[in-house]
């Protein structure tokens, strides 16, 4: 049985049915306190997805969880600068009407969640690397524009690790179609 605290359990008693169901564990709560039964990997799941959720994160997001691929990291904003205004800072990791936010997960295919002075990501495991660097960059002061270039690059570079992937398979299954032939 592992115990976890949380801020708040509005969302998480909303969705314990759901959870309960796709994780097959049992979810108690009892005010702050949520305790969660099953077997160990299943209780770990579980206890990543609720503190995703209870970070500010969907339901769909948070049970992305559940894919070993998939990574959940927290960013302190104070960590990577000693400027005093915080709010001037997430408001440059959210931008104008949240385009800079949206363009981080667009282009990293990452979950972005801003709560207090904390960044939360969601994200494959090869993305996430991608998409907490840019969000450093943008907390230590680099325009939006160097980082939107930045993920670009990067995207750029997958897609050509990807293609040349695919290609070397493709290579494969004819070499294996051509000695079956013979």
């Amino acid at each position: 049985m592992e115990t976890i605290q949380i801020e708040s359990a509005g969302k998480i008693r909303r969705n314990k049915p759901t959870i309960e169901k796709k994780l097959n564990v049992k979810i108690t709560i009892q005010g702050r306190k949520v305790e969660i039964e099953g077997n160990p990997v299943e209780e770990y799941e579980a206890s990543l997805i609720l503190d995703a959720l209870d970070f500010g994160f969907s339901l769909k997001d948070a049970l992305k969880l559940t894919d070993e691929n998939v990574i959940f990291r927290k960013l302190p904003i104070k960590q990577f600068t000693t400027r005093k205004n915080l709010e001037e800072v997430r408001g440059r990791i959210i931008g104008t009407e949240g385009k800079t936010k949206r363009v981080i997960e667009e282009v990293s295919g990452c979950a972005v969640v801003l709560h207090q002075n904390t960044i939360g990501v969601i994200g494959p495991a090869e993305n996430i690397e991608e998409a907490t660097t840019a969000l450093q960059k943008l907390i230590k002061g680099s325009k939006q524009t160097n980082v939107y270039r930045f993920l670009e690059r990067m995207n750029t570079a997958q897609r050509g690790k990807r293609f040349f992937k695919e290609k070397e398979k493709e290579e494969n299954n004819e070499e294996i179609e051509d000695e079956e032939e013979q």
